[in-house]
C-alpha cells in the first residue's frame, strides 16, 4: 500500500493517499466510485481528510503560522496620519487630528507689549481673528533662515503665496495659527516607523518631538502636540 506520511515532531500519521492511486486522481479502479463517483463523496476520503486536519502541529508549522500572524498584525496595525511642513530649514510633522484648516498666506497684525516673541500677532480666518503663533520662535530656529525663506519672517503678507501657508489648529482649546513656510502633504506611520530622537542630535525640534520620521528622503520631527500647546499656551501668558 502506498501511504503518504504525514510528520511531526511528536507523533507520525500515516493517511492512504487511495484517492491519488485508484481514485478519481488515479486510474480510477476503485469499486467504490460506482457509488460514490467521486472520491469528494467517499467516507475513506473523509476519513482521512479528518485525520489530516485533526492531527497536531509540529514545530515547523508552528513557526510559519506564528510568522504570518506577526505579518498580518504588522499589516493591519493602527497607523497615525500629521501633516508635513517646513519652517526655515526645519521639516515637522502636525498630527492630523489637531489640524483645523490649511489657510492661504495673509496679514498678520503684530499686537502691542506682546511678551513672547512666538506671539506673532492676529489673523483673520474665516471673520474670525486667531492668534499667530512662530512655531520656530517656540523652537528656537534661526530667525535669519526664516526671514530669508519668506515665510514665518514676514508678517505683512507680501510673499507670492506658492509655498507658504497658515496652519489652523486646536488641542483642547481655540484654535491658533502658526503661519509656515511650505506645505508637504500628509505623511501615514505606524509605530515602528519613527525613532526617539536621540540625545547627540541637536534637531531645534527635539523639546517638542515625539521622534523622527524618514520620509521622502527627509528627516522629519514628528511634533508632540501636548507638548507644542503647552509651548503655545506659556507663550501667551
Amino acid at each position: 500500500m502506498n501511504r503518504d506520511a504525514a510528520a511531526t515532531d511528536d507523533t507520525t500519521i500515516d493517511v492512504d493517499d487511495c484517492w491519488n492511486r485508484i481514485g478519481t486522481l488515479g486510474d480510477r479502479s476503485c469499486e467504490r466510485l460506482a457509488d460514490c463517483l467521486r472520491c469528494l463523496n467517499c467516507p475513506v476520503y473523509a476519513y482521512h481528510a479528518a485525520k489530516l486536519l485533526e492531527r497536531p502541529l509540529g514545530r515547523a508549522e508552528m513557526a510559519e503560522a506564528a510568522q504570518r500572524m506577526r505579518a498580518s498584525d504588522v499589516a493591519h496595525a493602527p497607523r497615525d496620519a500629521a501633516l508635513a511642513f517646513r519652517v526655515a530649514d526645519e521639516w515637522l510633522a502636525l498630527p492630523i487630528r489637531v489640524l483645523r484648516e490649511i489657510a492661504g498666506t495673509r496679514p498678520i497684525h503684530s499686537l502691542p507689549h506682546r511678551r513672547h516673541p512666538a506671539v506673532r500677532g492676529v489673523v483673520n480666518v474665516r471673520g474670525t481673528l486667531r492668534i499667530a503663533i512662530s512655531i520656530g520662535a517656540l523652537l528656537g530656529l534661526d530667525a535669519g533662515g526664516a526671514e530669508r525663506s519668506r515665510g514665518e519672517g514676514r508678517t505683512d503678507g507680501r510673499t507670492d503665496g506658492r509655498f507658504t501657508r497658515l496652519l489652523v489648529a486646536a488641542h483642547h482649546g481655540e484654535p491658533v495659527v502658526f503661519p509656515v513656510d511650505e506645505v508637504e502633504g500628509v505623511l501615514r506611520f505606524g509605530a515602528s516607523d519613527w525613532v526617539p530622537v536621540p540625545a547627540t542630535v541637536g534637531r531645534a525640534s527635539a523639546g517638542l518631538s515625539r521622534g523622527v520620521l524618514s520620509w521622502r528622503g527627509k528627516s522629519v520631527g514628528l511634533l508632540d502636540d501636548d507638548r507644542l500647546f503647552d509651548a503655545v499656551t506659556r507663550s501667551m501668558r
